[in-house]
């Protein structure tokens, strides 16, 4: 290679057959930098795409434990990136406490999607965002009458519980400062504390609280309003705007071709 010239790469999408996008990439020799460090030319280059997910999720990321597979929306979307930069995909297991040092260790290429905090965003990047949320409450159903609004829950001697390492951990100690907050380490669940007894009731968002109120219907939503609008979006590397810019890129793209429209319905979901 001619001294002063380093690897450009053009990465364009190109649609083939029934609105399925393939990527090309092109390498030229052009007076330019382009990061031969990012993780998109790294991936390219290995052919596998390295996706760090909690698997325990509903209905964004859920692991079979007799499979040992991964799904959901988020691994529908995961899948469909794979599949158009042409490369396979791989899924690591990581939780909440451990997948921002996930990122920043290096030990994945991108995760699925987080809530989008401003803790988070000191040292991790993150996407354009694809999805958007409300927080509610969830107690036992018997419990409604006692606590019917938020205000119900966020008093002295009322237990809230907690997953470390999620963004409601956080939101919990802003939404409850007179309750006892309770913090469990996944594999457990918040949720599974308040079915169990051990808390009066949890946070989370709207989107897991209508799955979990039917696959548990001794639980119940507090009909007191949403809070804390939030977005999802996916996490890479702080400092990798061209790997960054590509995905966040494609995520527009498939806006734009009905993809994520296609998979709020089959999961049954609706954005705010």
């Amino acid at each position: 290679m001619r001294q002063g010239y380093k690897v450009n790469i053009y990465y364009f999408l190109v649609k083939e057959d029934m609105k399925k996008l393939i990527l090309l990439a092109l390498m030229v020799l052009l007076p330019f930098s382009v990061n031969a460090d990012s993780k998109l030319d790294q991936i390219l280059k290995s052919g596998e795409l390295k996706v760090g997910t909690t698997g325990d999720w509903d209905p964004m990321t859920m692991k079979d434990p007799a499979t040992n597979k991964y799904k959901g929306f988020d691994i529908d979307v995961m899948n469909e990136l794979a599949k158009d930069m042409g490369v396979k995909v791989t899924f690591v297991p990581t939780e909440w406490k451990t997948i921002v040092s996930g990122i920043t260790s290096g030990r994945y290429d991108i995760s699925t999607s987080v809530t989008k905090t401003a803790k988070r965003a000191e040292v991790a990047g993150f996407t354009s965002t694809y999805y958007k949320y409300g927080t509610v409450p969830l107690v036992l159903k018997k419990n409604l009458k006692k606590f019917s609004t938020w205000d119900s829950l966020n008093k002295s001697g009322v237990k809230i519980a907690t997953t470390l390492g999620t963004s409601q951990e956080q939101k919990a100690k802003e939404f409850f400062p007179n309750s006892t907050l309770k913090s469990v380490e996944a594999p457990a669940r918040d949720f599974q504390e308040v079915l169990a007894g051990r808390a009066d009731g949890n946070i989370t968002s709207s989107t897991e609280a209508n799955k979990l109120v039917i696959k548990y219907p001794q639980l119940a939503i507090v009909q007191d309003g949403e809070k804390n609008p939030a977005f999802l979006a996916m996490m890479v590397p702080k400092k990798d705007t061209v790997w960054n810019d590509y995905v966040s890129n494609w995520i527009e793209k498939k806006k734009n071709s009905g993809f994520f429209e296609k998979l709020l319905t089959k999961y049954n979901l609706k954005s705010l």
